[in-house]
């Protein structure tokens, strides 16, 4: 299995990203991402998956099951926190844009159908996580405890500021145990170029996933719209090169009856935790809010 996809292997006509199980190699995680043209509209089917719509910029409107959820989105990933909406699977469902969009839809294969529902930006919580720099930003819309109204699904975002660690320590969620259960997880790459807010692929990155057997050892530079798939094994840390600010959407689903997102901590490195409580945090995080940029 090829665990990196770099941007454009995964491009579908005018879809920058159609990635679904099969695809993976795995049974439940897929992600898509639409390119939609000013006054563009599309129809989307969701089948046996359910989907978080994601605006990663632009706004857009999306109709399901006779609901209209108007979202207002944001300039980029790097300028706001932005509204989502969820929509179930065995749907219809079509989305509209004025003056154009990128939407990510963050999908997991499930049994139940539940109801569409609007996610409001004000009401996701960020996380600033870590600490010197490790220090970065969780944004929790679509996970267990915050947001409860889905099957399989769970989906966050990160921004590590330039020159920062993230998804560290490393970490695995491949086996039902006392600290984690199984989670397939996919995670998309945007990094900003000079300005810190633009996506560009002039700027990288770095992401690690590695077995304790060593079956996997990736070590991966990263760009922007770049894929990697986490099926098992620790991954972490991301690395954001000095002068470009990375973020990532983390998609996640598994057989659990109930979804979680625990973990185990390679016990190589979780001492790591403990060092945070003597450093300082990052200034710089949280980088945006609701309400838009929260360090210029």
């Amino acid at each position: 299995m090829t665990l990196h996809r770099p941007h454009g292997t995964l491009a579908d006509g005018t879809d920058p990203i159609r990635l679904g199980p099969a695809d993976a190699g795995w049974t439940y995680t897929g992600l898509r991402v639409l390119a939609l043209a000013p006054g563009a509209t599309r129809a989307v089917s969701t089948g046996e998956f359910e989907a978080f719509v994601l605006p990663l910029a632009g706004s857009l409107a999306v109709s399901v099951d006779g609901e209209v959820f108007e979202l207002t989105g944001r300039d980029s990933v790097f300028t706001r926190v932005t509204d989502f909406a969820y929509v179930p699977r065995d749907a219809e469902v079509t989305l509209s844009t004025k003056d154009g969009a990128e939407v990510a839809l963050p999908m997991a294969r499930c049994t139940r159908r539940l109801a569409p529902k609007y996610g409001p930006a004000p009401e996701i919580p960020v996380e600033v996580r870590g600490s010197g720099n490790a220090t970065r930003q969780v944004t929790n819309f679509g996970v267990p405890g915050v947001w409860d109204h889905a099957d399989k699904l769970s989906a966050c975002e990160l921004i590590t500021p330039d020159g920062n660690w993230s998804s560290y320590p490393p970490h695995k969620h491949d086996e039902a145990s006392d600290c984690e259960v199984v989670n397939e997880e996919i995670y998309y790459f945007r990094i900003a170029g000079q300005d810190g807010i633009t996506p560009s692929r002039d700027g990288f990155g770095f992401h690690k996933t590695y077995t304790a057997d060593g079956t996997i050892d990736e070590d991966v530079t990263v760009r922007d719209g770049d894929v990697f798939l986490i099926p098992r094994g620790y991954h972490g840390p991301c690395v954001a090169a000095p002068g470009y600010p990375m973020y990532y959407l983390n998609v996640l689903a598994g057989p659990a009856d109930d979804r979680s997102m625990a973990f185990c901590d390679d016990p190589a490195h979780t001492w790591v935790r403990q060092s945070w409580e003597k450093q300082t945090d990052d200034p710089r995080c949280p980088v945006t809010s609701a309400e838009g940029r929260v360090n210029p």
